[in-house]
């Protein structure tokens, strides 16, 4: 392993520290991770460079042309950019390097997608797709009425279940919050623990062995049931979307929404207004999706 402060490997090692140490959330880190790995191959590889004080624009300039001719798309270059940028904005706060070559490259254009919402037509579907399973009909309904991230709907332990809320604990960067628990998603979680298997986890959901159920397992899932109902272009954070949009047309305050989902900033939940017709005037509830 090379010692050189300024080897690209050394100077990728010290970037993915310093992440930990800022407390960042462990998809970010891995993300960045992978980013940035990518990127020293591709220069060790196809440049013959190995230090940092070796990169030039010109150089992160063709390696998005080499992300093109891999059929990357627009948004996933960007986004590897992204990570570009903030590798070489710590590699010149740590003195490693006097100029950051990566600030005067542009992103691509493209344009981002809006989130995916789902129909009261289609969410319904998704829901006769897993009438059958009672754990699968209890993830539908939990994410469907709460708006909660997998990762967190992965982590639910059944002290968290209460009778007429859910407790999200603190995960990395995220605050803990509670959020209603609503009479629908009340009777799945309800069904489900009386087929829940027998098992020391005090995990919520678990697999056929009683093993707390891995996030790739629930993606896997609704992957499967999508097809299955015919729903198009969705991913499991359509559910969370969905959540959000259909509450702020039921004319749930901006506020309730943004406590209840855990965004970070009241801009990021405002964005969603720009995705709905019409909003009635405000009513501090829930309406049961």
């Amino acid at each position: 392993m090379p010692t050189d402060r300024k080897d690209l490997q050394i100077a990728h090692k010290k970037f993915i520290d310093f992440l930990k140490q800022q407390g960042r959330a462990s998809a970010t880190i891995l993300a960045y991770g992978n980013d940035i790995k990518q990127f020293v191959d591709y220069l060790t590889e196809e440049k013959k460079i190995t230090q940092v004080t070796s990169v030039l624009p010109e150089h992160i300039e063709d390696f998005k042309k080499y992300l093109a001719e891999k059929k990357y798309i627009a948004k996933s270059i960007s986004r590897k950019l992204n990570s570009i940028k903030t590798f070489f904005r710590f590699l010149v706060a740590q003195n490693l390097i006097k100029e950051n070559p990566a600030s005067v490259v542009p992103h691509p254009r493209y344009e981002p997608a809006p989130p995916r919402i789902l129909s009261k037509i289609e969410y319904r579907a998704l829901r006769d797709c897993a009438r059958d399973n009672p754990r699968s009909a209890a993830i539908i309904e939990v994410l469907l009425q709460t708006g909660m991230r997998v990762g967190e709907l992965s982590r639910l332990t059944l002290e968290d279940i209460s009778d007429k809320e859910i407790k999200i604990a603190p995960y990395e960067s995220n605050a803990g919050r509670k959020v209603p628990l609503n009479p629908a998603a009340k009777k799945a979680i309800q069904r489900w623990l009386d087929f829940r298997p027998k098992t020391t986890s005090k995990n919520l959901f678990v697999t056929k062995n009683g093993k707390p159920l891995p996030v790739r397992n629930i993606r896997t899932l609704f992957n499967r049931l999508f097809k299955k109902s015919g729903i198009e272009n969705a991913t499991i954070n359509s559910l969370r979307h969905t959540f959000i949009a259909h509450q702020l047309m039921a004319g749930a305050p901006l506020e309730l929404i943004q406590k209840i989902v855990g965004h970070k900033r009241l801009s990021t939940t405002e964005k969603y207004l720009e995705l709905i017709k019409s909003r009635p005037p405000s009513v501090n509830k829930l309406e049961e999706l």
